[in-house]
């Protein structure tokens, strides 16, 4: 049987390029934990490479870890984004810290005008600058190899200057005891600077993050006011959410 899910999941790596451990485990019904034991002897024989819990073809070896997130799953993050860009109107104010949802939103944004945006994100600030007449406040600090951004104390100092109509943050993990949370303390720090900062206060997220717990606790359910994904939440998380006084909404799929 693990002969055959090695087979399996070097099929579907090769079929969608890059996917989360997650994800291959949903797809072929079994745990995270025989999923990377089935992943380990693929590494270590070459056949596919790990980064940041996904896995990849070898030719995307020199590609950013960041580059290789956003293929996956690509689909509901773009719905996610078309519908939190519905809700944006032209001149308001954004604050958007570095994800690969967040990502998507700025390009769903190109279509905006007058926008105020403040980010920590080269890739955000790339996408959205000179557009339109948009405003774009970049983070200072040294912007990280893997995914282009800056945290830390310069990073923090510049944001909190700022007060906007929506602060939106990518979600790492979510479960309905440890709340929202990350793998990295900066960019858990980063995030709940950013919620601090908006009127509006928004979590993005696509359902592989349900039921995750990450290493740093951003916020409580309740220090967001609403939550936009691409799937109802597992009962007990959406009860929990409820609770909290948290809006959920559910993007529809889109082409």
């Amino acid at each position: 049987m693990a002969s055959k899910r090695r087979g399996e999941i070097k099929k579907l790596v090769q079929e969608h390029g890059a996917l989360s451990i997650s994800g291959l485990a949903d797809r072929l019904g079994v745990s995270l934990e025989t999923i990377r034991r089935d992943v380990k002897p693929l590494v270590d024989e070459g056949a596919i490479v790990r980064t940041h819990g996904a896995v990849g073809l070898p030719q995307h070896l020199g590609e950013a870890p960041f580059e290789a997130r956003m293929r996956e799953n690509a689909a509901a993050k773009r719905s996610i984004a078309q519908f939190v860009a519905a809700t944006i109107h032209d001149g308001d104010s954004i604050m958007l810290d570095t994800g690969t949802t967040t990502s998507f939103l700025a390009r769903e944004l190109l279509q905006h005008r007058n926008l105020t945006v403040v980010t920590n994100s080269s890739d955000v600030a790339r996408t959205l600058a000179t557009m339109n007449g948009n405003k774009v406040f970049m983070a200072g600090g040294e912007l990280r190899s893997d995914n282009g951004a800056a945290f830390g104390v310069l990073a923090l100092e510049f944001v909190g200057r700022f007060h906007v109509d929506h602060a939106v943050i990518s979600v790492g993990a979510i479960d309905r005891q440890g709340g929202i949370m990350d793998y990295d303390l900066e960019e858990a720090e980063f995030a709940r600077t950013v919620l601090s900062r908006g009127a509006r206060k928004l979590a993005v997220t696509d359902g592989t993050k349900f039921g995750r717990r990450g290493l740093v606790q951003v916020c409580g359910l309740g220090g967001v006011d609403e939550l936009v994904t691409e799937r109802e939440p597992p009962a007990e998380l959406a009860q929990a959410l409820k609770a909290a006084g948290v809006s959920v909404h559910i993007a529809p799929a889109r082409a």
